[in-house]
């Protein structure tokens, strides 16, 4: 059984759901600390000016695990992510449907970040047709030492391989993790190239931005990529943790 793990994404991009598709099971590692400025409350979506960032604001404390944030309920962020994401997908043929749904979820009254993190994933996945079961590591018992972790959940799921993201030589010990007996895979993402909103065509946006342009079509040819897309480095790779990702004069950003 192969094993897929990553920290909950709000609003993830392809990359991470090509690897769930690629997984038999996927383990959101949701009891890891929370890094402000990166992927876990926020992502990027595709505008006539490039890019902007939809960011969910936080309530938190250095060194606090992800399951325990709270979202800070003063600020109107769901009808801001909305009304930006209607705006801008105003042409996308595939919109509409996907939309209401994603309207209905953030209408609900969130408290905790990785709920919300984890009811949009799996809308997702219902949409795209994934279909690969999902564990959440604050309901396993697990060690604290990173690869002791990533042991423990395979073998917690009854996993026997790791299906890991490129930057893994970094945040494991690999020859320790290879004498446990899992076999480790490394994910080799290639980004699917399609017709966008605006051109030229941008990688690396959320997931939504496959699935309102092509609707039905979105795994399709996000499974074709693995073997004629553009090979892309994994900017959303966090379990290394690298510094969070820098921002351009092409994307703004909405909380």
């Amino acid at each position: 059984m192969l094993v897929a793990i990553h920290q909950p994404q709000y609003l993830p991009w392809l990359g991470y759901l090509d690897k769930i598709d690629r997984a038999d099971v996927f383990v959101i590692l949701d009891t890891v600390q929370f890094k402000k400025n990166e992927w876990q409350n926020r992502n990027r979506i595709r505008t006539s000016k490039g890019c902007q960032w939809v960011t969910v604001p936080v309530l938190h404390r250095f060194g606090q695990p992800i399951n325990e944030v709270r979202i800070n309920p003063s600020e109107n962020w769901a009808v801001k992510h909305v009304r930006t994401i209607e705006m801008n997908y105003a042409r996308a043929p595939h919109r509409k449907p996907f939309l209401e749904e994603l309207r209905a979820i953030f209408s609900l009254p969130w408290e905790r970040l990785s709920d919300l993190n984890v009811a949009v994933l799996t809308w997702l996945l219902e949409a795209y047709g994934i279909t690969t079961p999902l564990r959440r590591a604050s309901e396993m018992t697990l060690r604290e030492e990173p690869t002791d972790r990533l042991i423990d959940i395979c073998r917690t799921v009854g996993g026997d391989s790791y299906l890991a993201g490129a930057g893994a030589a970094g945040y494991m010990d690999l020859p320790r993790f290879e004498a446990s007996g899992i076999r480790l895979e490394v994910q080799d993402f290639r980004h699917p190239v399609y017709p966008q909103c605006y051109e030229p065509f941008m990688p690396g946006m959320a997931a939504i931005d496959l699935l309102f342009l092509c609707g039905g079509e979105a795994l399709p040819r996000l499974r074709a990529a693995r073997s004629a897309g553009v090979a892309f480095a994994d900017v959303h790779e966090e379990a290394a943790g690298p510094a969070g990702p820098t921002r351009s004069e092409t994307e703004r950003e909405i909380s």
